[in-house]
C-alpha cells in the first residue's frame, strides 16, 4: 500500500457522528490524503459507528461486511458508539484497530502518522479492553464537511439518562463547547456555506457545565450571515428568553425539533422523561405565538413495554392534537444495561401494528402541513438533484422540489403542489 492510501469514511447515526467524521476527514486531508466517499473503493476505511438501536448497531456491524465486499484487501478501522458499547462484535478479519467513542480525533491523527512514515505503534493490536468515556469536550480543528448545510457541534454527552437510552453510557456526560470555539467554526462556515445546523447530543443542556446558556449562544449569533438551524431539542429549554434569541437571529430557520417519545403521560413517567402532555403542549403553543408558520417535529416510540393499547391510543390522540409537521416513528428497541433493558418486551406484532398506524399518522400530518405551505413564497436552499428536479429545504425544513436551481444557492420560490415527500414549485 502506498503511504498516502485514499481513505473512506461511512458514518451510521446522528449529526453529531457526521460532525465527527468531518472532523476526522479534515485532518486526513491536511495531511494530503485523498479522502473519498464511502461507496468509493479506498484502500483504508473508516466506520464511525452507532448504537442508539439493536438496528442500528446490526448496521455498524454489517457495514465491515460491505466494505469487503468493495475492497476485499481493505484495512478497516472502526470507532464510535456501537464499538464503545461491545468493540468484540468488530473484532474480525479486515479490521485493524478499534476505538470508541473517545479520541476520535487521535485516531485520525495517528493514521497520518502511520503512512506518513512516523508509526509509533498506536496500530500494533485490535484493542481488546473497555474504553473511557471523555470527562472534557474534545475540541477539533475544523472539519471538511461534503454537505451544503453545515453541522456545527456545540455539546457532547447527556445526563439525562432516559429509561431506554443507552447514549449516556456511551457518550458520557454532558459537555459544553467553548463559546469562543463555536463562533470560530461559525465564522469559517460563512466563507463557504449557507447554513449552519447546532447540533449536539442534547444541545439544549448546553452552557450548564460553563456557565451559559443556548440562548445565550443564539443571542452571540445574532450578527450571522447564515441561515442558522438547530438540532433536537427539549421540551424544557423552550422559554420566552430562548425564542427571543433565536427571532434576534436574520437568518433563524423556524423548525423546531422537540423530542415526545410518546403522548402518554403514564408512559412519559415510566421513560423518565420529567414532563407531562400538558407541559409539552404549552411549549408547543408558545413557539407558535412566536413563529406561527413554525414546523415542529418530533420522535415517537412505539410499544414500549409499559405501553397499554389505552396509552398508545392516548399517544396517537396527542399526535393529532399537536400537529406535528413530520413525525420519526421508532419501534422500541431494548437496549441491554439500560433502566427499561429489564423489562418484558411487548409482542412483534403488537409494536408492529402501532408502528403502521402511527405512521400513517404521520404521513396525514405531514400532508395536511406541506399543503398549508403552498402559494407562500419561501427561501429555499438548494442541495441536490433528484428525478431531474432541483431540490432542497424550506426555512421550516419542508423539502421543495423545482426546475431551476443550483447547489449551495439560496433562491425564492412559491410552491404550488405537493410532490413526494415535499412540496414543488
Amino acid at each position: 500500500m502506498s503511504k498516502k492510501p485514499s481513505v473512506a469514511f461511512l458514518t451510521l447515526g446522528c449529526k453529531v457522528n457526521q460532525y465527527d467524521a468531518d472532523a476526522m476527514r479534515a485532518v486526513l486531508d491536511r495531511g494530503g490524503f485523498r479522502v473519498c466517499d464511502a461507496q468509493e473503493f479506498a484502500d483504508v476505511y473508516v466506520i464511525n459507528t452507532c448504537a442508539v438501536t439493536a438496528e442500528a448497531e446490526r448496521k455498524s456491524r454489517q457495514a465491515v461486511t460491505r466494505i469487503l465486499k468493495i475492497n476485499p484487501e481493505a484495512e478497516i478501522y472502526v470507532c464510535g458508539c456501537a464499538s464503545q458499547n461491545n468493540f468484540s462484535q468488530f473484532a474480525r478479519d479486515g479490521v485493524k484497530f478499534i476505538a470508541g467513542t473517545k479520541g476520535k480525533l487521535a485516531l485520525a491523527e495517528e493514521l497520518v502518522k502511520k503512512y506518513g512514515g512516523e508509526d509509533d505503534g498506536y496500530f500494533d493490536k485490535i484493542v481488546t479492553t473497555d474504553f473511557a468515556t471523555a470527562s472534557a469536550y474534545e475540541e477539533f480543528r475544523g472539519t471538511l464537511s461534503m454537505r451544503t448545510r453545515h453541522y456545527i457541534k456545540i455539546q457532547d454527552g447527556c445526563n439525562n439518562f432516559c429509561s431506554y437510552c443507552i447514549v449516556p453510557y456511551l457518550r458520557g456526560r454532558s459537555r459544553s463547547r467553548s463559546l469562543d470555539g463555536i463562533l470560530r467554526e461559525v465564522g469559517t462556515a460563512e466563507i463557504s456555506c449557507k447554513e449552519i445546523v447546532l447540533t449536539g447530543i442534547d444541545i439544549s443542556s448546553y452552557g450548564k457545565d460553563i456557565g451559559a446558556s443556548l440562548a445565550d449562544l443564539l443571542t452571540s449569533l445574532q450578527s450571522c450571515s447564515l441561515r442558522v438551524r438547530l438540532g433536537s431539542l427539549e421540551v424544557g429549554v423552550i422559554d420566552e428568553n430562548l425564542l427571543d434569541a433565536a427571532k434576534g437571529i436574520k437568518g433563524f430557520c423556524p423548525h423546531f425539533h422537540l423530542s415526545l417519545q410518546s403522548g402518554d403521560d403514564g408512559v412519559l413517567k415510566n421513560m423518565n422523561r420529567r414532563y407531562t402532555t400538558e407541559q409539552y403542549y404549552g411549549k408547543v403553543e408558545l413557539i407558535r405565538s412566536r413563529f406561527p408558520d413554525a414546523a415542529i417535529t418530533t420522535d415517537v416510540i412505539v410499544g414500549y413495554p409499559t405501553e397499554s393499547d389505552a396509552a398508545f391510543a392516548a399517544s396517537a390522540e396527542f399526535c393529532k392534537k399537536v400537529k406535528f409537521s413530520d413525525m420519526h416513528v421508532f419501534p422500541y428497541s431494548s437496549r441491554k444495561g439500560t433502566v427499561a433493558g429489564k423489562l418484558p418486551t411487548l409482542p412483534s406484532a403488537v409494536v408492529a401494528e402501532r408502528q403502521r398506524e402511527m405512521t400513517a399518522i404521520k404521513h396525514s400530518l405531514s400532508a395536511e402541513f406541506r399543503l398549508a405551505q403552498l402559494g407562500k413564497p419561501t427561501e429555499v436552499l438548494f442541495e441536490t438533484k433528484e428525478d431531474g428536479l432541483w431540490c432542497g429545504h424550506a426555512p421550516n425544513y419542508v423539502k421543495v422540489y423545482g426546475v431551476d436551481g443550483a447547489r449551495n444557492t439560496v433562491a425564492t420560490v412559491t410552491p404550488t403542489a405537493l410532490y413526494g415527500d415535499g412540496i414543488r414549485v
